[in-house]
């Protein structure tokens, strides 16, 4: 009665504040450069300290009640063994030797049992805090994107402006399907694209995504999967793309070996290699998600200026933070 409601409770404040360790952790991870720059080790490992401090203050009291119930079915397992020896010595001359081994035998195996069977049933009722917690997840209340009604005319340049968490993302995820809309529709051409396969719809649209990803292969694969395309093709969408001269420079040319995720190149070349891709394709609609976030601003005017003149006829969206990015758009 006394561990199973401790044990419980101990459970829910380990689980609690164990959360901030894991994210702190991770956030340190993701942000290791910043914080070596700034010279913030040790802020950052104070910060660490202190949350597996907290953490620790319910793991190991629960450690405690763990031995504390231990050392209790030892002894409850240990005094039956004994009555079992005690009960065949009294009784000695009314049992066999074989019964009196068994009986003995089996209470020696009891305090195994009867601690397995103790424990199983204490951390069912311990684990079920991560039930609990999947409960209060599943009711907390959702956060929907807000109604968003608009209209783009064919050929159109858009600029969408927003601080960050306020869902431009979020716009070009459900632009491709990969959060599906809980409400209203999205109709491209008359057709509204939760009634057409991922397939067609994906192939239609290009995106130049904020953290562009390539795939292990050669440079030429990346650019063109589907060997669809000239090398005259694949060059001039280099030179629009401002990577002409960087590929004319690597021994192998476009069979230049990318490394899984494009880990080879720089956070830049990787989005102008995704918008040579996009020039390749020449798809209607063309979304940029912060597509020259890692591009100085030369190089940004550049390419802005190869999306307005080869891509008239497209309709472009583009999720920027640099203002300049979009000055010249239809809207």
């Amino acid at each position: 009665r006394f561990y199973v409601a401790t044990s419980r409770q101990l459970k829910r404040l380990e689980s609690v504040s164990r959360s901030p360790v894991y994210s702190h952790f991770n956030e340190t991870l993701l942000g290791v450069s910043v914080i070596r720059a700034f010279e913030e080790q040790k802020r950052f490992i104070k910060q660490n300290d202190m949350k597996v401090d907290e953490n620790q203050k319910a793991y190991y009291p629960s450690i405690v009640a763990n031995r504390w119930l231990a050392v209790r079915l030892e002894y409850v397992g240990n005094c039956i063994v004994l009555f079992a020896a005690l009960f065949a010595v009294i009784a000695r001359n009314k049992l066999s030797a074989g019964l009196v081994g068994l009986s003995v035998s089996y209470s020696l195996q009891i305090t195994a049992y009867l601690n397995w069977l103790v424990r199983m049933s204490s951390d069912l009722e311990t684990n079920i805090v991560a039930v609990e917690r999947v409960k209060e997840y599943s009711e907390m209340e959702k956060e929907h994107f807000p109604r968003v009604s608009c209209s783009c005319i064919s050929s159109q340049q858009i600029g969408i402006v927003g601080r960050t968490g306020a869902g431009k993302s979020s716009l070009t995820l459900g632009l491709f399907r990969i959060n599906e809309a809980a409400e209203g529709e999205i109709i491209i051409d008359g057709i509204n694209i939760a009634k057409i396969g991922l397939h067609d719809l994906r192939f239609k649209i290009t995106i130049i995504p904020q953290d562009p990803i390539l795939f292990s292969g050669s440079l030429r694969m990346n650019l063109d999967p589907f060997d669809q395309h000239s090398d005259e093709d694949i060059w001039r969408s280099l030179e629009l793309a401002h990577l002409k001269n960087f590929v004319s420079s690597l021994p192998d040319k476009l069979n230049h070996e990318c490394a899984e995720g494009g880990e080879n190149l720089s956070v830049g070349q990787r989005q102008l290699v995704c918008l040579a891709r996009a020039l390749l394709r020449k798809s209607k609609i063309l979304v940029l998600d912060e597509a020259t976030a890692a591009v100085d601003l030369e190089t940004d005017k550049l390419i802005q200026s190869t999306i307005k003149s080869q891509f008239e006829e497209c309709t472009v969206l583009t999720i920027a933070h640099r203002l300049n990015t979009i000055m010249d758009y239809t809207r």
